[in-house]
């Protein structure tokens, strides 16, 4: 899965749940500056209230827009051409600890990692590895084992992946 990540530049490096994708072959950052203009002409746009992602929608570049609520519309402005508009499929919860004092989430927002990695299992294309480095995946995996079920077997995957990230699995409760 070849994924393209619009990032605002004054969000925090150090809050950012993609942070530990830097540098993967997979994955681009590219950095709102003022006046960027990104042409997501076919890509697949992970947008809240969209349709659903499905399998039909593999192959195609993920496009995520990485910032603060408040400011996917500004974001999303930078983008020119057709994306096409999906979103994570109903049922999953973030182990994220969101805390806006000035903008409330919408319910079903993930972390941009935790998107990814579901965005992975539903194009059929499961990759553990994108939670590497992520400290609340042990969280976001035990409060979604269902749905991720659901959405492997839907997808013609197994009930587990088959090929899990290298790293052992971590407790983020410590």
């Amino acid at each position: 899965m070849k994924v393209v990540v619009l990032r605002d530049r004054k969000e925090s490096r150090r809050k950012c749940s993609l942070t530990p994708l830097r540098g993967r072959g997979d994955v681009s950052f590219l950095e709102r500056r003022g006046t960027t203009v990104l042409d997501a002409s076919g890509m697949t746009l992970l947008e809240v209230g969209a349709p659903p992602l499905s399998r039909a929608d593999a192959g195609r570049t993920v496009l995520l827009l990485d910032c603060s609520w408040k400011k996917v519309e500004r974001m999303r402005k930078c983008l020119r051409g057709d994306p096409i508009a999906r979103s994570i499929p109903a049922g999953f919860a973030t182990a994220y600890p969101r805390k806006s004092k000035t903008f409330e989430d919408p319910g079903a927002g993930l972390a941009s990692v935790e998107a990814l990695y579901v965005a992975s299992v539903v194009l059929g294309e499961e990759d553990r590895s994108l939670l590497d480095g992520y400290l609340f995946s042990a969280a976001f995996l035990e409060r979604n084992v269902e749905s991720l079920g659901s959405e492997r077997a839907r997808s013609g995957g197994t009930k587990e992946p088959t090929s899990l990230s290298s790293s052992a699995p971590r407790d983020d409760r410590t």
